[in-house]
């Protein structure tokens, strides 16, 4: 009809536009969200807010590079060596202004609660490293080693290696290697031996995907010193050990050089320092890495506040391709402490991704432990006038959950979702909290034991969780 009468006919409604929601943000722009979130724990809470989410972060190794390279390492508090403070093993970090990082730390078991008990047996658990997340204690009662993170709550327990063996020649040292992402747990045993002109190691390792017993390795010969040691002049080779991702390496006394072991080769090799660190002790002394996986040392020339020099050199290439130490920076302690204080001290603890570690004290009281950004010369203060050392910080390391694990994911992302969608009918009320104090209480987990080790071993899910999470699996 409206043909007929030379009328144009009623043009068409356009068809409503899909609404947007932030799941259908790209990937990229996602990442680059993230990226402005204030500390690790910020990230794990959002990005297991959803699969979208969690499926940006997991795909991208290079947004888990770019992440750690704009965020500093995360401590959440140090473990106090039992010698000092028995009652209080952990002392949490006490920053206010980020309720993701303060819900981690109350979260998280620093306790260790679920540690075997000894049997009303007073000796009980020896702290004797931390790294990657885990702290390695020794129980000399029960003759177990247990690797335990305390944010997951993930427990493995170790048998001792046979004493007829591997505690002949003093005592060992043990490093624990996690790569949960690729299922790999290793605890690796170390023991040196002093000899005039000789430096033998030994080695043990259990590997429980492999082996249900320490696997052994005879004495080898490692790269001796440049002089040898007189007879009884040294009876301690080398300063205990320091983990640097999938190396140790260990400082010698009384000579400048450091012995690594590459924990993949299970070889041993060794690298010459600059003289200036000869006569170095530990406390004053520090291998890391920086910020590109460099490796890194740190070494003060006096621990004395107002007159010592903190030196700092890593170990690259130079104009022509030749690697070697380089000069990095040079800090006079004096940068460190209080001008008004007396008898002050510097004493450097680690270096972890580009940061160095350094604590202060006053009179023997009163430490403080700082944080020096080699690539910016930033001077963090972490805890002023609770830190007591020797100790060990606690660093948070990167959620196998957020790695690109196809095989296995670390954590029950359907719980997780399920206390989302609580949130949002109020039962949370905001505080982040909720939701790390909730999803430790559905991780309830069981131990089970496998051919002489013990490990953390998730609940059963229902058969609708365990299609979703092969969904997530697929993706």
């Amino acid at each position: 009809m409206a043909s007929e009468l030379g009328l144009a006919p009623p043009a068409k409604r356009p068809l409503p536009s899909a609404p947007t929601t932030i799941t259908g943000i790209g990937d990229d722009l996602l990442r680059e969200i993230f990226l402005m979130l204030p500390s690790l724990p910020s990230l794990v809470r959002a990005a297991l807010a959803c699969r979208t989410f969690l499926g940006a972060v997991r795909s991208s190794p290079a947004f888990r590079r770019r992440f750690l390279a704009l965020h500093p390492p995360q401590i959440l508090g140090f473990f106090i060596c039992p010698s000092r403070i028995a009652s209080h093993p952990f002392v949490p970090s006490r920053g206010r202004s980020d309720p993701d990082l303060a819900a981690a730390v109350r979260g998280a078991d620093f306790f260790l609660t679920r540690l075997p008990e000894n049997g009303g047996s007073s000796r009980g658990w020896h702290f004797e490293t931390c790294y990657g997340g885990y702290a390695v204690l020794l129980n000399q009662t029960t003759d177990q080693i247990a690797a335990y993170n305390p944010l997951t709550q993930a427990l493995h327990l170790f048998p001792q290696p046979p004493a007829d063996k591997i505690l002949f020649h003093g005592l060992p040292e043990y490093y624990f290697f996690s790569e949960e992402d690729q299922g790999v747990l290793r605890m690796v045993c170390v023991q040196h031996r002093n000899m005039s002109w000789q430096v033998p190691a030994r080695l043990a390792v259990f590997s429980p995907a492999t082996s249900s017993e320490w696997q052994i390795l005879p004495w080898v010969e490692t790269p001796p010193p440049l002089q040898p040691e007189e007879d009884g002049q040294k009876v301690i080779t080398f300063y205990p050990g320091t983990q640097v991702k999938g190396f140790v390496y260990w400082k010698h006394t009384s000579q400048a050089y450091a012995l690594i072991l590459n924990t993949a080769t299970l070889q041993f090799s060794r690298v010459d320092l600059p003289p200036f660190f000869e006569e170095i002790e530990t406390v004053q002394f520090m291998l890391g890495q920086t910020k590109d996986g460099e490796l890194c040392m740190a070494g003060a020339d006096d621990n004395d506040g107002k007159t010592g020099m903190l030196v700092v050199c890593v170990w690259r290439a130079d104009e022509h391709g030749v690697e070697k130490w380089m000069l990095e920076g040079i800090f006079a302690l004096s940068l460190f402490v209080d001008a008004t204080e007396d008898d002050s001290t510097v004493q450097v603890d680690a270096i972890i991704d580009g940061y160095v570690y350094l604590s202060t004290k006053y009179s023997g009281q009163a430490e403080s432990l700082l944080s020096l950004c080699l690539e910016t010369a930033k001077l963090t203060k972490l805890f002023d006038g609770t830190y007591t050392s020797p100790s060990h910080p606690y660093i948070m390391a990167w959620p196998s959950s957020l790695a690109d694990n196809k095989a296995s994911p670390c954590l029950k992302i359907p719980v997780y979702r399920r206390m989302v969608k609580a949130k949002s009918s109020g039962r949370g009320g905001g505080d982040p909290e909720f939701s790390y104090q909730e999803f430790r209480t559905h991780e309830a987990a069981s131990v089970s034991s496998t051919g002489g080790l013990l490990s953390i071993s998730e609940e059963d899910e229902s058969e609708d969780e365990q299609n979703e999470l092969m969904d997530i699996e697929r993706q």
